[in-house]
């Protein structure tokens, strides 16, 4: 019952992790993404959105669902 109530968001790779410093490419292992184009639906947490706000320069926020 609370799995319905969940904020959650979905993120896009925009960018290459090439040439960046590891913690960046590190971070988006841990966003689930790595590739380009690629896209995850992840839960809205402030965790969450700190590590989207590190790398905000390689993704792109495509859908906040209530």
């Amino acid at each position: 019952m609370a799995d319905e109530t969940k904020k959650t968001v979905t993120v896009r790779q925009i960018r290459s992790a090439a040439r960046r410093p590891a913690v960046q490419t590190a971070t988006l292992k841990g966003l689930g993404l790595g590739k380009m184009h690629r896209v995850r639906t992840l839960e809205d947490t402030p965790s969450v959105r700190g590590m989207i706000r590190s790398v905000q320069h390689l993704v792109e926020i495509v859908e906040e669902s209530k």
